[in-house]
């Protein structure tokens, strides 16, 4: 009887060790694919952020390529929009994302330029929807914050470009 209880007693506890590694290593797991989320979610967010496209765009023989008036007022508005919106909470942020689409939709709708100046165009203009768009998907004041700044070098540089 004595054997018996001993070893069940000893199956249990090696049951239990079992479970409690079990357990260590799908924590483990779960930490780990937490880290790689949030290090991908940091690979994204720096990705949206940077101006890389600055290594990418090309002036006009050294100078600013010419573009349509439309263009022009479009990339004006979302300037002023900057400037005027508020931006103290999310929903202000979320409301600049959806004021800056509707010009950059403007730019997109109307835009008649042709040739190297509109690949140029592209290059500068893509980054600017994926940098709004992630505005727009914020749940973050301090990430909003960075992405409207970024928004913002992207916006103003567009004169060093474009005339």
């Amino acid at each position: 009887m004595k054997k018996t209880l001993l070893s069940i007693a000893i199956v249990a506890f090696i049951l239990s060790s079992c479970n409690n590694t079990k357990k260590e290593e799908q924590t483990l797991e779960l930490k780990t694919v937490n880290t790689e989320i949030s290090t991908s979610e940091e690979i994204e967010e720096n990705q949206i952020l940077n101006n890389n496209w600055k290594n990418e765009i090309q002036l006009d023989n050294g100078s600013q390529w010419l573009a349509n008036i439309e263009t022009k007022e479009g990339v004006q508005k979302m300037k002023e929009m900057l400037k005027s919106i508020d931006t103290n909470t999310l929903e202000e942020y979320h409301n600049l994302a959806a004021e800056l689409t509707h010009a950059k939709n403007y730019v997109i709708k109307e835009c008649t330029m042709k040739g190297p100046s509109h690949d140029n165009l592209h290059v500068w203009l893509l980054p600017l929807m994926e940098k709004i768009d992630a505005l727009a998907e914020t749940n973050n004041l301090e990430e909003a914050a960075k992405i409207k700044q970024s928004i913002a070098e992207n916006v103003n540089a567009y004169d060093n470009y474009f005339k």
